[in-house]
């Protein structure tokens, strides 16, 4: 029994002598010192990047109006088809106009003997054959004839119905022979030379927000044919009030070149740009490195002739699209630097270590 135990402890000594030999090979070359560790590499390069939101908007008519005659009667003519494009001052509706035109008649008859009698006056008052009174009551009547003349000429006019300005009409909701008064709504005419957006804002984001602020809408549809289409705009309206319900407040912007297939009413995503920040230092966002130390890149450095690991604290901007302003702490990062592009949190790796740089796969280098 003896014998058996001293065999025991050479045995023990032996496997835990194995055991740790086995656990030391089983750490990375790059972490032994040996072989280089393989990593994606990307140059940093400057560029303009822009803060952005992502907000919901609804497209809108340039200008749009529910047509209404200004006088009642009964509709004498349609004189446009629905869905037809019009332009400025075109005719849209014409109300009888019989009544209006007899009325007009009987007060242009008035009117002309008021002329008359103001002229005999006058030639009366310059002899004094009849006193002043009679020579101003003269004048009153011609003065009331004629006012009365141009009120009944303004009321025949609108017996026309015309186009505001020049746009598309849409569904009818009378037919000639209808009766309309100023209430009835006819038609609607909408302006579609250009499209304006509308959307909510939050509060956060107001102080960013002023006219002249770029947008970029897209819109996408369905069936048949399916599109998406992203136009530009521009911002000329901000409300001065915030929306108690939301904390937001209604921003409009006007849309550059709209695409015929849209039309008002349609859903439309919205980016807007916040700030753009000028030729900054960008890199990945896989490239940012964040632990207790702080926020650092990994850059490629030579040393000896050899690629090696140099971290970098860096204090990061704003980041759009997977893509991060970074500026360097207490050093000077150059245009053109390469720096490890992903997995930065995966990888074994320190300060010093030995690099094999390979170029960043493109699935990864969208935007750089």
């Amino acid at each position: 029994m003896q014998r058996s135990k001293h065999l025991i402890v050479p045995i023990v000594a032996t496997l835990i002598l194995l055991g740790g030999c086995k656990e030391k090979s089983g750490l990375s070359p790059a972490a032994r010192g040996g072989s280089a560790q393989v990593v994606e590499v990307i140059p940093i390069h400057r560029q303009d990047l822009a803060e952005t939101i992502n907000l919901v908007g609804s497209l809108q008519p340039n200008e749009s109006a529910e047509i209404r005659a200004e006088v009642s009667g009964v509709v004498q003519s349609i004189q446009f088809d629905e869905g037809q494009h019009v332009a400025a001052g075109d005719v849209l509706l014409k109300i009888d106009d019989a009544e209006l035109r007899a009325q007009l008649e009987q007060v242009a008859a008035r009117f002309r003997l008021a002329e008359l009698n103001v002229a005999r006056s006058e030639n009366l008052s310059q002899s004094r054959t009849i006193p002043q009174s009679e020579y101003d009551r003269a004048r009153s009547e011609f003065a009331a004839a004629k006012a009365e003349l141009e009120i009944l000429k303004l009321r025949l006019g609108k017996t026309e119905v015309k186009a505001p300005f020049a746009g598309v009409v849409g569904a009818r909701t009378i037919s000639a022979g209808d009766f309309v008064n100023t209430t009835t709504a006819i038609t609607r005419i909408d302006d579609l030379s250009r499209l304006k957006i509308t959307f909510a804002v939050p509060e956060r984001y107001l102080a960013k927000v002023k006219p002249g602020t770029m947008v970029r809408a897209t819109t996408r549809g369905g069936g048949v044919e399916q599109f998406e289409k992203t136009i530009q705009g521009e911002v000329y309206f901000v409300s001065s009030t915030i929306d108690r319900d939301i904390r937001a407040s209604e921003v409009k912007a006007i849309l550059a070149e709209p695409d015929p297939v849209l039309r008002p009413g349609m859903f439309a995503n919205v980016e807007l740009v916040l700030d753009v920040r000028k030729q900054v230092l960008t890199v990945p966002e896989g490239a940012v490195l964040a632990d207790a130390r702080g926020v650092q890149i990994i850059v490629v450095a030579e040393k000896d002739g050899k690629k090696v690991a140099r971290y970098v604290p860096v204090s990061t901007g704003l980041r759009n699209r997977g893509i991060v302003e970074v500026t360097p702490i207490g050093e000077e990062l150059n245009d053109g630097t390469q720096v490890v592009a992903s997995g930065v949190g995966a990888l074994i790796l320190f300060p010093g270590a030995a690099l094999e740089p390979k170029p960043l796969r493109e699935p990864f280098n969208q935007g750089l």
